[in-house]
């Protein structure tokens, strides 16, 4: 059963492509670029990622991704992320990325979409890209950063809210992510990882998400489960985060078998790969593993995340015959 969820055909909805550097690229490119990095050592690097929180884990990942300077650098992010997700069963992939965090440091625009665009134009893996916004920074650097994207809408699909979540309401960026709306691009938002129930409802009526990043923490609020179940709103939720951030203690305590038993369209997902321990494919086999999720289980997220994806009817329809194909084959 674990090797069956590893290669499961499926989307990966929740990605930060960032949070897919790890440590030898992270060498690589701070030699390439002549950046020193606060580590002597691969090993030195991993031992470095014990989180606490999600403000534990941001404070590395931030300083991280100073070895980033140059188009051709988060091309070599992208296309090894690509290659990964590949050998995990990924067919189709909608990546976040976070310009705030690169433009701040002088690393023009352009550089950074267009680096990840050239990635995903050569791959077989289908993909969106996503322009997340930083919600501990201001709405007004939101809205600026939004006005810096115009020229580059062509690459760009959706909008979303990511960052530290607790005391940054997703309410905050109504305004940015109306704006966004009216350029045609969709909205997703992270809420309900760290931050109370309360969010994710904000994020529906007050950003009009189309999917909740994370989430899980709507499991306190039953009125809200019943609307996210009723609605077919996506969760896209990442178990390895979740345990390495400590929204759960363990993965026997997390809550993603009884959000599918209630009816919720909840996708797995890696959230940040190289900090939290594995791959899209690993997050499956971690749940079949630790939380006994049965094949039929397994199928219906695979499903769920091809249902919640950001496609053409004709694309999806393809990709939900490979996994049918593959399940016959099997």
């Amino acid at each position: 059963m674990s090797d069956f969820a590893h290669d499961l055909p499926k989307a990966e909805l929740h990605l930060h492509i960032e949070g897919t550097l790890e440590p030898e690229l992270m060498f690589e490119l701070a030699q390439r670029n002549g950046v020193a990095v606060p580590y002597t050592s691969v090993e030195e690097v991993r031992a470095a990622y014990v989180f606490t929180d999600l403000q534990s884990f941001l404070d590395i990942y931030y300083a991280a991704c100073d070895v980033l300077r140059t188009e051709a650098d988060f091309h070599d992010l992208a296309r090894a992320y690509l290659e990964r997700a590949a050998a995990q069963g990924v067919r189709h992939a909608e990546i976040f990325f976070d310009p705030q965090t690169h433009t701040a440091r002088g690393v023009p625009f352009a550089d950074v979409v267009g680096g990840i665009h050239r990635a995903l134009a050569s791959s077989d893996i289908s993909s969106r890209l996503i322009l997340c916004f930083l919600r501990h920074l201001s709405p007004e650097d939101a809205m600026a950063t939004l006005e810096e994207a115009l020229p580059h809408l062509d690459l760009i699909d959706g909008i979303g809210l990511d960052s530290s979540e607790v005391g940054n309401p997703p309410g905050r960026f109504a305004d940015v992510f109306r704006r966004a709306r009216e350029l045609g691009l969709f909205a997703v938002a992270h809420a309900g990882e760290e931050g109370p129930p309360s969010y994710i409802t904000e994020a529906l009526d007050q950003l009009a998400v189309r999917r909740i990043d994370h989430g899980v923490r709507c499991i306190e609020d039953d009125g809200l489960v019943e609307r996210l179940a009723r609605d077919r709103v996506p969760l896209t939720v990442c178990p390895l985060s979740n345990v390495r951030l400590a929204v759960f203690p363990s993965m026997a305590d997390h809550t993603i078998g009884e959000l599918l038993d209630r009816g919720l369209c909840v996708t797995v997902n890696s959230d940040d790969p190289a900090y939290f321990g594995g791959y899209v494919g690993d997050n499956y086999r971690a749940i079949a593993d630790e939380l006994g999720l049965d094949r039929d289980q397994l199928v219906t997220l695979a499903r769920n995340s091809f249902e919640a994806a950001v496609l053409e009817p004709a694309e999806r329809a393809q990709h939900l015959e490979a996994l049918e194909a593959f399940l016959r084959a099997g």
